[in-house]
């Protein structure tokens, strides 16, 4: 059984952007990772637009990549942006974003892994290698063993949101996440901070694709989008069914 507290919401953080470092946990070591063979993805590598193609400022970046080996988990977000952007405004966006993770909030780096925006087009977000498993700072206590995702936007109830969108998430989403997962299903994981809505230590059971919400006394990912997460795991099953 999926076992959730439900997380009421006393204020709306702007921007969605209330992350916390997380409490140590054992991770791989690049090096560990490296030796390992890889596990061929369930779905093809989608097209990335890399952190140099949006021309990120790496002077910013404080910190290495940290590596936490499969994804077991895709936590879906919204940036908190207006919608009404064109997207060839989205790297400006982006840049903007960066500068205000690292230097408003004090992050060593964006938090996301990926953002997507309205017209499907997905971003590298945090450095350190779109192929590998990097610990984002995007899901307080569950960052390792996930992928965090971005929908550049809010997503409020009744707000429409892009078919071209959903199809982006779901595309970097079941190419990122551990083939043995099935997107439709439920996942173990542990929390390792008490920041959470769980305590550290424990055991908590969640769905594979999951909201920010889940997981945190947050809005995000927004409600309209939170309720296209069904229509996200299907279609990343349906992008794995190809494969076969």
């Amino acid at each position: 059984m999926w076992l959730r507290r439900t997380a009421v919401c006393a204020m709306v953080v702007p921007l969605a952007f209330l992350v916390f470092r997380d409490a140590p946990v054992r991770l791989v070591e690049p090096e560990q990772a490296a030796a390992k063979p890889a596990t061929p993805p369930a779905a093809p590598r989608p097209a990335i637009v890399s952190r140099a193609e949006w021309h990120a400022d790496e002077t910013m970046v404080k910190e290495d990549a940290v590596y936490t080996g499969a994804v077991k988990a895709v936590f879906v977000h919204h940036t908190g942006h207006t919608n009404g952007y064109d997207c060839a405004d989205a790297p400006r966006m982006l840049r903007a974003m960066e500068e205000m993770h690292v230097r408003g909030e004090g992050w060593d780096d964006i938090g996301y892994n990926f953002v997507v925006d309205r017209c499907g087009t997905i971003y590298e977000g945090r450095a350190g290698g779109v192929g590998r498993s990097v610990r984002g700072a995007h899901a307080t206590g569950f960052n390792a063993h996930s992928v965090g995702i971005a929908a550049l936007g809010t997503f409020d109830p009744g707000v429409p949101v892009p078919k071209a969108l959903i199809e982006g998430i779901a595309k970097v989403g079941a190419w990122k996440l551990d083939p043995a997962v099935d997107p439709t299903g439920i996942v173990r994981m542990v929390s390792t901070n008490d920041d959470s809505l769980y305590r550290r230590g424990e055991v908590v059971y969640l769905h594979a694709v999951a909201g920010h919400r889940d997981t945190f006394q947050t809005y995000c990912p927004g409600e309209a989008l939170y309720a296209q997460l069904p229509a996200i795991r299907a279609e990343m099953a349906r992008l794995r069914a190809l494969k076969r």
